[in-house]
């Protein structure tokens, strides 16, 4: 999915610190700081069900190498993808934009 204003993939952003539990750079779009709470939080989701990678992939009909990519943030999952993933988890994972710009300004990012 082509991403917006040429964004690179989420992890390109990391400052500091292992994915996801990093500090991106104060450059980072939104975008980036969506893909990390949207990564963390499907971390901790996947973790308190007691999910697999595969397990997830299966329950919710995409490659398990999507849902790594996702995890790892190499990718920002495109819309239909990302509706699969919170069916199968009954769980929302998109942060919305007050949640995106509250981590962008806690990160020290200047947002318009």
């Amino acid at each position: 999915m082509p991403r917006s204003n040429n964004d690179k993939h989420p992890l390109f952003y990391v400052a500091e610190g292992d994915w996801p539990h990093v500090a991106l750079a104060a450059d980072a779009p939104l975008s980036a700081h969506c893909g990390l709470l949207l990564a963390r939080d499907l971390e901790q989701t996947m973790r308190s069900r007691d999910l697999s990678l595969r397990g997830l992939a299966e329950i919710a009909s995409v490659a398990h190498s999507t849902v790594a990519r996702v995890l790892n943030g190499d990718v920002l999952p495109d819309i239909g993808t990302l509706t699969r993933l919170e069916d199968a988890l009954d769980h929302q994972l998109w942060p919305g934009p007050s949640a995106v710009r509250d981590a962008a300004v806690s990160a020290g990012r200047t947002v318009a």
